[in-house]
């Protein structure tokens, strides 16, 4: 395979918050419709409108630093959003995957048609542990818990 036919296979797409306060750039391979969006029916997917896909991504202007952050349940994932407009970004896996990577809306690129894209279905409320709807539920650290 060339370099030319390898730079077909990936495509580089802009992305950020609605106000613009954080912007950033993922690249995907292959790109978008061919690589499969993860469409999560897990607690959190569901309340913030996640479809993901993991990968690396380069933050502008320190726009990971601009993200606010929430934590639930085991506290080990980083919920982003923007502080200013509210928007959701995706999953920071920092400290659940070994190899630092994010797990990105792709709600939040910019000129993605959503209708165009193929999607995996994940039963996370059945397979991510704590399995569970987890939503409206607060952790006891306490009694290592959900209340």
């Amino acid at each position: 395979m060339s370099s030319s036919d390898q730079q077909e296979k990936r495509k580089t797409y802009e992305g950020g918050c609605h106000c613009g306060y954080i912007k950033f750039s993922v690249t995907l391979s292959p790109p978008l419709p061919e690589y499969k969006v993860m469409n999560c029916n897990c607690s959190s997917c569901s309340h913030f409108g996640y479809l993901l896909v993991s990968t690396d991504v380069a933050w502008h202007n320190n726009g990971r630093e601009r993200c606010a952050s929430y934590r639930f349940n085991t506290k080990q994932k980083d919920q982003m959003f923007c502080p200013k407009c509210g928007a959701s970004l995706g999953i920071d896996f920092e400290k659940w995957w070994p190899d630092h990577t994010y797990g990105i809306s792709v709600r939040s690129f910019y000129g993605v048609n959503l209708d165009e894209l193929e999607y995996k279905k994940l039963d996370g409320i059945s397979k991510v542990e704590p399995a569970g709807d987890l939503a409206g539920h607060v952790w006891d650290e306490e009694k290592q818990e959900l209340t």
